[in-house]
């Protein structure tokens, strides 16, 4: 009976400590939807945690919030992801479409991996580019870091070049897309199978009109469910190293948090739950998640991001050529 009592003062202990720190995350989440008539709430999540970290705002007294959130709300944001998508919406696509969507993602991930290594970056930046690329931006950097030994330099600059490449492809898209002609069934397909993250997504798609936006929504959810696959294939590859554990134990081949995505996308498809819980709980993800890359934004530091050098913008513009390129490529020959 004492291991419950213990693990609950566990979790007291890193509630208080972390509580001034989410005080301010909290602050600064509810701070981001007053502009996301112009931007992505999650966009403005990110600029906010990096502006009060580059102006030396948080504080040690600060940091275990600005954790909490980066780590414990976004795992459970990204949980509650599964309520957005059903089995249905993905047999909706049609065979063509999810064909697209799994030729962008595969040729995207292995694709900027080869770029990262033929530049002299580390193996895990280049892994960590690649799944924000070919997944769901930073949400995807963040789940996928715990399987990495990435230094926080890495993750910060992998974060860092999918809200740059995101926002770009934002304003540039859309328009793109009109001046080649493409149906809004293939404007959508575009922009859901090459943007980061959902609110890039649905911001290019609101641009581009109706149409395109409701199929650019679930091909992005559609891409966000590879995830799992990604995490697991990550797990799998990672070997021990020198500061590592060496009791033979190994991370779990899906962490707990993307079965949670994947049996609530079952739940979902079930269709068990009523329309007022769906919309309860797609905005409390959103409130998640964004305080969640506030926490992760605030680790976005200019002057680390300087001592990595000129390569990886060069990998992440690259990779932004691959991921746009490949999905246009496959939509246009597809669809």
């Amino acid at each position: 009976m004492r291991l419950p009592s213990v693990l609950n003062s566990k979790a007291v202990l890193t509630l208080q400590s972390a509580a001034p720190g989410l005080a301010v995350v909290a602050a600064l989440t509810a701070v981001a939807p007053l502009v996301n008539e112009a931007v992505s709430t999650l966009l403005v999540g990110v600029i906010l945690g990096a502006l009060v970290g580059n102006l030396g705002l948080v504080t040690d007294r600060l940091q275990p919030g600005f954790q909490f959130a980066a780590r414990r709300l976004l795992r459970v944001g990204i949980v509650l992801l599964g309520l957005r998508l059903s089995l249905t919406d993905v047999a909706n696509l049609g065979t063509v479409t999810i064909i697209v969507v799994v030729t962008t993602v595969v040729a995207t991930f292995i694709g900027t991996q080869r770029l990262g290594t033929s530049l002299g970056l580390s193996p895990d930046l280049s892994l960590l580019v690649a799944t924000g690329y070919s997944i769901c931006g930073a949400s995807a950097i963040a789940a996928v870091e715990g399987s990495t030994d990435a230094t926080e330099d890495e993750v910060a600059v992998s974060i860092g070049l999918v809200t740059l490449c995101g926002t770009l492809a934002i304003i540039s898209i859309p328009p793109l897309g009109d001046l080649l002609g493409l149906t809004d069934r293939q404007l959508g397909t575009w922009i859901g199978a090459s943007i980061h993250d959902v609110g890039q997504v649905a911001a290019a798609g609101s641009i581009a009109g109706t149409g395109a936006l409701a199929v650019a929504v679930v091909v992005k959810l559609t891409r966000i469910s590879l995830l799992a696959g990604i995490v697991a294939w990550a797990n799998v590859r990672r070997r021990p190293t020198a500061g590592e554990r060496t009791d033979g134990k190994k991370p779990p081949l899906l962490p707990l948090f993307v079965i949670g995505f994947l049996v609530l996308v079952v739940v979902r498809s079930a269709d068990v739950l009523s329309d007022d819980l769906i919309g309860w709980a797609r905005d409390l993800e959103k409130t998640l998640l964004t305080a969640a890359l506030v926490g992760l934004g605030s680790g976005v530091r200019i002057d680390r991001l300087r001592k990595l050098g000129p390569a990886p913008l060069l990998l992440g513009l690259s990779a932004w050529i691959v991921v746009a390129g490949v999905s246009l490529a496959a939509t246009a020959l597809l669809i």
